[in-house]
């Protein structure tokens, strides 16, 4: 998974900055930026940041108090959307981290719901402080989304997570009001059905999120085959939660195709209202070109591009990039493309390397007419709306035209 040398590099727009300035990006963006300073020393074997290159970092030193207070003061001139989680950490024009291994994480998290009107979101492996993280909760109820990164409980948690917090630990942070969701993953066979019935025992109000991991460029070979082995293994895993009946809510993040699949019907009417000729060529991933192959052959050009900037095994649309898109080109001189591309978090018409609709279109000579229908609200709210086990165990696995989808080839 070597990564690629773009053929198109985004303009750089930190150079001779202050950090500040990255600071600024992440919180207009609603993320609260604090930093360790330093890569991430949990080192799990699966993370998708063991290779972000693609896109420009500047890491801004390890936050201290006077730059929290300037943190703080910034998100409290920002107005108040009650619907509105502030995210802990920035994930933009910084680096991924595990943010609270920084030792003032949990007082300055306890200062955000103090000291502004603002609900927060955050992720982590495990390293709250118990009984801390369960008063907060019960304290500010309704204002923290806490999802916690399980992984697995099982007996693969060693080789993928060597630094993360015992399972011991992380089975009394699960016992309380805290977690709003916990995220584990199909690995083997009893995996992904064992944690949950192990989590549904301790908490029964916690979203259980399950699925499988999706192996991108720069993991290691060995990570990679366990990801995909999980693959393999999720349906049966998945039926084996089902069946179970548990309490809490179960939902699942799949492979990409799968989630095209289960909302193939909303995928086909919103192309259907494009009003696309024939002769008009389309950008997609493979995920969605499947969708359109099984049930709108020859409406239009279907032009299949990979996740080559992401490599490994990733197959999703949101997640393209114009370099994607240049490396597939040969005659095109006009493009239709998603405006879902161009809208990540480094800006309007920017896609995820923060590379311009404009440069692309400079440096490649193509017409691009933008599909503004098809954006990012449309994908998440579809990627969310069948995302449950109950939607993926009787409208995927149990439907005969799974066998039919699933023996389409992609495109070379």
């Amino acid at each position: 998974m070597r990564a690629l040398i773009p053929l198109i590099q985004p303009t750089k727009i930190f150079k001779g900055k202050d950090y500040h300035e990255v600071l600024r990006h992440e919180m207009d963006a609603g993320k609260i930026p604090i930093s360790l300073g330093k890569s991430c020393p949990v080192k799990c074997e699966f993370c998708y940041e063991i290779d972000h290159s693609y896109r420009e970092t500047l890491e801004p030193p390890k936050t201290t108090q006077e730059d929290w207070e300037y943190i703080l003061d910034y998100i409290n001139k920002k107005p108040t959307d009650p619907l509105q989680f502030w995210c802990l950490g920035g994930n933009e024009y910084m680096e991924w981290t595990d943010l609270f291994l920084h030792p003032q994480a949990m007082e300055w998290v306890e200062d955000f719901l103090k000291f502004t009107d603002k609900n927060i979101t955050f992720f982590t492996v495990g390293f709250v402080h118990v009984p801390k993280i369960h008063q907060l909760a019960a304290q500010y109820p309704g204002r923290i989304n806490f999802e916690l990164s399980v992984i697995t409980l099982g007996e693969y948690r060693q080789k993928l997570m060597p630094h993360a917090p015992a399972v011991k630990h992380l089975l009394k942070v699960l016992d309380g009001p805290a977690v709003s969701s916990a995220n584990f993953y199909a690995l083997d066979a009893h995996t992904m059905s064992e944690d949950a019935v192990a989590i549904s025992r301790v908490n029964q109000k916690c979203v259980l999120w399950m699925g499988c991991l999706t192996p991108v460029r720069g993991l290691k070979e060995e990570t990679v085959a366990l990801m995909r082995q999980g693959r393999k293994y999720l349906p049966q895993e998945a039926e084996r939660v089902y069946d179970t009946g548990l309490p809490n809510t179960t939902t699942i993040h799949t492979e990409a195709y799968i989630t095209a699949f289960l909302n193939r019907k909303r995928i086909v009417s919103m192309f259907d209202s494009l009003e696309l000729e024939k002769k008009d060529t389309v950008v997609m991933a493979g995920s969605v070109c499947k969708i359109l192959t099984m049930y709108r052959k020859n409406r239009a050009r279907f032009f299949y591009v990979p996740n080559a900037t992401l490599g490994g095994d990733s197959d999703c649309t949101v997640l393209l990039t114009f370099d994607d898109i240049a490396r597939r080109l040969t005659n095109e001189k006009i493009l239709h493309i998603p405006k879902c591309v161009m809208q990540s978090g480094r800006g309007p018409y920017r896609d995820i390397a923060g590379v311009t609709l404009e440069e692309f279109t400079r440096k490649t000579g193509v017409k691009v007419k933008v599909l503004h229908k098809v954006d990012t609200r449309f994908a998440n709210k579809q990627l969310y709306r069948h995302g449950y086990l109950k939607n993926y165990v009787e409208d995927y696995l149990r439907n005969p035209l799974m066998q039919t989808y699933e023996a389409l080839a992609t495109p070379a």
